[in-house]
Protein backbone atom coordinates (compact mmCIF):
# COMPACT_ATOMS: atom_id res chain seq x y z
CA UNK A 1 0.00 0.00 0.00
CA UNK A 2 1.27 3.47 -0.92
CA UNK A 3 1.20 6.17 1.74
CA UNK A 4 0.60 9.83 1.13
CA UNK A 5 2.48 11.76 3.81
CA UNK A 6 1.40 15.32 4.47
CA UNK A 7 3.05 16.05 7.81
CA UNK A 8 2.74 19.79 7.29
CA UNK A 9 -1.04 19.43 7.76
CA UNK A 10 -0.73 18.29 11.40
CA UNK A 11 -0.17 21.77 12.79
CA UNK A 12 -2.77 23.12 10.37
CA UNK A 13 -5.41 20.64 11.52
CA UNK A 14 -4.63 20.75 15.26
CA UNK A 15 -3.89 24.47 15.72
CA UNK A 16 -6.85 26.76 15.25
CA UNK A 17 -5.51 30.34 15.33
CA UNK A 18 -8.90 31.88 16.04
CA UNK A 19 -9.32 33.76 19.27
CA UNK A 20 -12.28 33.23 21.58
CA UNK A 21 -14.75 34.47 19.00
CA UNK A 22 -17.12 31.91 17.60
CA UNK A 23 -17.15 33.13 13.99
CA UNK A 24 -13.87 32.79 12.09
CA UNK A 25 -14.80 35.66 9.74
CA UNK A 26 -15.84 38.28 12.28
CA UNK A 27 -13.29 40.91 13.15
CA UNK A 28 -11.29 40.64 9.91
CA UNK A 29 -11.69 44.36 9.31
CA UNK A 30 -10.14 45.11 12.70
CA UNK A 31 -7.14 42.81 12.40
CA UNK A 32 -3.68 44.14 11.69
CA UNK A 33 -2.90 43.74 7.95
CA UNK A 34 0.56 42.59 9.07
CA UNK A 35 -1.21 39.36 10.08
CA UNK A 36 -2.66 38.80 6.60
CA UNK A 37 -0.18 36.11 5.59
CA UNK A 38 -0.68 34.15 8.80
CA UNK A 39 -4.48 34.37 8.40
CA UNK A 40 -4.25 33.90 4.60
CA UNK A 41 -6.10 37.15 3.88
CA UNK A 42 -5.53 38.12 0.24
CA UNK A 43 -7.52 41.32 -0.13
CA UNK A 44 -9.40 43.83 2.00
CA UNK A 45 -12.18 45.91 0.50
CA UNK A 46 -14.22 48.58 2.25
CA UNK A 47 -16.90 46.12 3.41
CA UNK A 48 -15.53 42.70 2.47
CA UNK A 49 -12.39 40.58 2.22
CA UNK A 50 -10.97 37.65 0.25
CA UNK A 51 -9.04 34.90 2.00
CA UNK A 52 -8.00 31.33 1.43
CA UNK A 53 -10.25 28.52 2.55
CA UNK A 54 -8.49 26.63 5.35
CA UNK A 55 -10.03 23.40 4.02
CA UNK A 56 -9.73 23.85 0.24
CA UNK A 57 -11.33 21.72 -2.45
CA UNK A 58 -8.43 22.66 -4.72
CA UNK A 59 -5.43 24.96 -4.66
CA UNK A 60 -6.58 28.54 -4.95
CA UNK A 61 -9.94 27.97 -3.18
CA UNK A 62 -10.84 31.52 -2.11
CA UNK A 63 -13.59 32.71 0.23
CA UNK A 64 -15.14 36.16 -0.25
CA UNK A 65 -16.79 37.39 2.94
CA UNK A 66 -18.56 40.56 4.02
CA UNK A 67 -17.37 42.08 7.27
CA UNK A 68 -21.02 42.12 8.42
CA UNK A 69 -21.94 39.05 10.43
CA UNK A 70 -25.04 38.12 8.46
CA UNK A 71 -26.81 34.90 7.45
CA UNK A 72 -28.58 36.06 4.31
CA UNK A 73 -27.46 37.97 1.25
CA UNK A 74 -30.72 39.89 1.11
CA UNK A 75 -30.11 41.22 4.64
CA UNK A 76 -26.97 43.13 3.60
CA UNK A 77 -27.08 46.85 2.80
CA UNK A 78 -26.74 47.69 -0.90
CA UNK A 79 -23.26 49.21 -0.52
CA UNK A 80 -21.98 46.07 1.19
CA UNK A 81 -23.44 43.86 -1.56
CA UNK A 82 -21.74 46.02 -4.21
CA UNK A 83 -18.39 45.83 -2.42
CA UNK A 84 -18.79 42.09 -1.86
CA UNK A 85 -19.32 41.54 -5.59
CA UNK A 86 -16.42 43.83 -6.51
CA UNK A 87 -14.23 41.72 -4.22
CA UNK A 88 -15.65 38.58 -5.87
CA UNK A 89 -14.69 39.91 -9.32
CA UNK A 90 -11.17 40.76 -8.12
CA UNK A 91 -10.85 37.21 -6.76
CA UNK A 92 -11.95 35.77 -10.12
CA UNK A 93 -9.39 37.89 -11.98
CA UNK A 94 -6.59 37.02 -9.53
CA UNK A 95 -7.33 33.30 -9.83
CA UNK A 96 -7.30 33.51 -13.62
CA UNK A 97 -3.94 35.33 -13.55
CA UNK A 98 -2.33 32.98 -11.02
CA UNK A 99 -3.74 29.59 -12.00
CA UNK A 100 -5.20 29.84 -15.52
CA UNK A 101 -8.03 27.46 -14.59
CA UNK A 102 -10.26 25.94 -17.27
CA UNK A 103 -13.26 27.08 -15.23
CA UNK A 104 -14.40 28.31 -11.83
CA UNK A 105 -17.07 27.18 -9.41
CA UNK A 106 -18.57 30.20 -7.66
CA UNK A 107 -21.22 29.64 -5.06
CA UNK A 108 -22.75 30.43 -1.73
CA UNK A 109 -24.52 27.98 0.58
CA UNK A 110 -26.99 30.14 2.48
CA UNK A 111 -28.07 28.28 5.62
CA UNK A 112 -26.99 24.96 7.10
CA UNK A 113 -29.74 23.11 5.21
CA UNK A 114 -28.09 24.34 2.00
CA UNK A 115 -24.73 22.95 3.11
CA UNK A 116 -23.12 26.00 4.71
CA UNK A 117 -20.38 24.96 7.11
CA UNK A 118 -20.44 28.43 8.68
CA UNK A 119 -24.08 29.29 8.24
CA UNK A 120 -24.14 32.33 10.51
CA UNK A 121 -21.75 34.36 8.32
CA UNK A 122 -22.46 34.13 4.62
CA UNK A 123 -19.57 33.84 2.19
CA UNK A 124 -18.82 32.97 -1.42
CA UNK A 125 -16.60 30.08 -2.45
CA UNK A 126 -14.50 30.60 -5.58
CA UNK A 127 -12.90 27.33 -6.64
CA UNK A 128 -10.62 27.03 -9.67
CA UNK A 129 -11.25 23.94 -11.79
CA UNK A 130 -9.34 22.17 -14.55
CA UNK A 131 -10.44 19.61 -17.11
CA UNK A 132 -9.77 16.21 -15.57
CA UNK A 133 -9.03 17.58 -12.07
CA UNK A 134 -11.08 14.89 -10.34
CA UNK A 135 -9.57 11.54 -9.48
CA UNK A 136 -10.19 8.46 -7.37
CA UNK A 137 -8.54 9.69 -4.14
CA UNK A 138 -11.56 11.51 -2.60
CA UNK A 139 -13.88 8.64 -3.52
CA UNK A 140 -11.73 5.68 -2.51
CA UNK A 141 -9.75 7.06 0.43
CA UNK A 142 -11.57 10.27 1.39
CA UNK A 143 -8.27 12.08 0.75
CA UNK A 144 -7.73 15.23 -1.27
CA UNK A 145 -4.27 15.66 -2.79
CA UNK A 146 -3.18 19.29 -2.97
CA UNK A 147 0.20 20.07 -4.56
CA UNK A 148 0.71 23.37 -2.71
CA UNK A 149 0.66 24.40 0.93
CA UNK A 150 -1.66 27.24 1.94
CA UNK A 151 1.38 29.51 2.35
CA UNK A 152 2.54 28.75 -1.21
CA UNK A 153 -0.96 29.43 -2.53
CA UNK A 154 -1.20 32.68 -0.54
CA UNK A 155 2.11 33.99 -1.92
CA UNK A 156 1.12 33.14 -5.48
CA UNK A 157 -2.33 34.72 -5.23
CA UNK A 158 -1.30 37.74 -3.12
CA UNK A 159 0.88 39.10 -5.92
CA UNK A 160 -2.02 38.78 -8.37
CA UNK A 161 -4.40 40.54 -5.99
CA UNK A 162 -1.85 43.33 -5.51
CA UNK A 163 -1.38 43.74 -9.27
CA UNK A 164 -5.13 44.30 -9.64
CA UNK A 165 -5.19 47.05 -7.01
CA UNK A 166 -2.85 49.40 -8.87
Amino acid sequence: MERLWAAWRLSYVTNDDRTDRECPFCGLEQEDPAEDQRRHVLYRGHYSAALLNRYPYSNGHVLVVPYNHCEALDDLPTGVVQDLHETLMIAVKALRISYQPDGLNIGMNMGSAAGAGIAAHLHYHVVPRWAGDTNFMPVVSQTKVLPETLDMTWKKLKSSFESLQT
